[in-house]
């Protein structure tokens, strides 16, 4: 989390909302253990990283649909090891992370 507070501390300055995307959950092998955050601003400007792989857009999304009034939630991406490999990941498993708005 700490490298991305000065990327948080810069939007917010700037007006941007963000939302705060971590690692909550891990089953099987994945990219980044629980406690890996990504953060994300309203223009769409990302700090951090939940997966390191594909995974990364599609938190991207719902983080800006968080952004735009939607409930916090807790997004499940799973992957077997063949669509793993086949999108560039080398891990597969699962990851839980949950999106939330951040509200400082």
């Amino acid at each position: 989390m700490k490298e991305i507070l000065s990327d948080i501390d810069r939007w917010r300055a700037e007006g941007k909302q963000v939302a705060v995307a971590r690692v909550v959950g891990v089953e099987g092998s994945g990219p980044r253990l629980p406690g890996a955050a990504m953060a994300v601003s309203d223009a769409g400007e990302v700090a951090g990283s939940v997966s390191g792989g594909c995974v990364e857009g599609a938190v991207v999304a719902e983080a800006l649909d968080v952004i735009a009034g939607h409930r916090p939630r807790m997004a499940t991406f799973g992957f077997s090891d063949d669509e793993a490999f086949s999108v560039g990941l080398t891990c597969g498993g699962t990851v839980r992370v949950f999106i939330e708005p951040l509200d400082w």
